[in-house]
């Protein structure tokens, strides 16, 4: 279900830090899980999600430090966590910036 106001409150945080990359090359905005997202060469790097949380993707051994530390949770599709998708909440906001570019470093590496 959607959280129109937190979407809004999301994207006041979200579209400064998502600006600049869309400056690079290879980088656009795309849909992704029912949202829209930043993608370099196609593949979503970070989003909104319908809840007002960011959404980033980093490799699983990272995820699973960055949930240890209490800052994100998993993503869930369907009741199942996915490896590499987290979700950090606007309580994290300070956390948004530097875990978009480390999405964006992951993806672009593996992306070819």
């Amino acid at each position: 279900m959607k959280d129109e106001a937190a979407q809004q409150r999301a994207h006041a945080i979200f579209d400064p830090i998502a600006r600049p990359y869309l400056g690079r090359p290879d980088v656009d905005i795309g849909p992704m899980f029912g949202s829209e997202g930043l993608r370099v060469r196609g593949k979503v790097f970070a989003f909104v999600g319908h809840r007002g949380s960011l959404v980033v993707k980093v490799p699983e051994e990272r995820a699973d430090e960055i949930v240890a530390s209490g800052v994100a949770e998993r993503m869930e599709m369907r009741g199942r966590a996915m490896r590499e998708w987290l979700v950090v909440g606007p309580g994290a906001a300070a956390e948004w910036q530097p875990l978009t570019a480390e999405a964006f470093a992951y993806v672009d590496e593996i992306t070819p």
